[in-house]
């Protein structure tokens, strides 16, 4: 267990993909995202997401991802956050608001 103060530290925020592409040189299926966090920019991740979503429904979908966890070098890519969803049957399933909200909103 973790106590409260622990989690608050995690930074949860809203982003829209803007970009998805093919990541071959990860060790597991995985896909490189660009994702617009409004205020705080463009960060870029590696999600093993490839099971559930094709390339071209990702663009323009609104995610869930924690932003200040630092950078960690996936092959030769640089995930500088983590997006976040739920294993639905081996499957990652993506944390997604149940509106569209501003990019960079945070989640309290």
């Amino acid at each position: 267990m973790i106590d409260y103060a622990t989690f608050e530290m995690l930074d949860l925020r809203v982003g829209t993909i803007r970009s998805a592409k093919e990541f071959p040189e990860a060790k597991k299926p995985a896909y490189q995202l660009e994702i617009d966090f409004g205020p705080l920019g463009i960060l870029y991740s590696s999600a093993q997401i490839t099971k559930r979503y094709k390339l071209e429904e990702l663009p323009n979908r609104q995610i869930i991802a924690v932003v200040n966890i630092g950078t960690r070098k996936v092959a030769n890519f640089e995930s500088q956050c983590l997006v976040l969803g739920a294993n639905d049957n081996q499957e990652v399933v993506l944390l997604t608001p149940e509106s569209k909200i501003p990019n960079g909103q945070q989640i309290l």
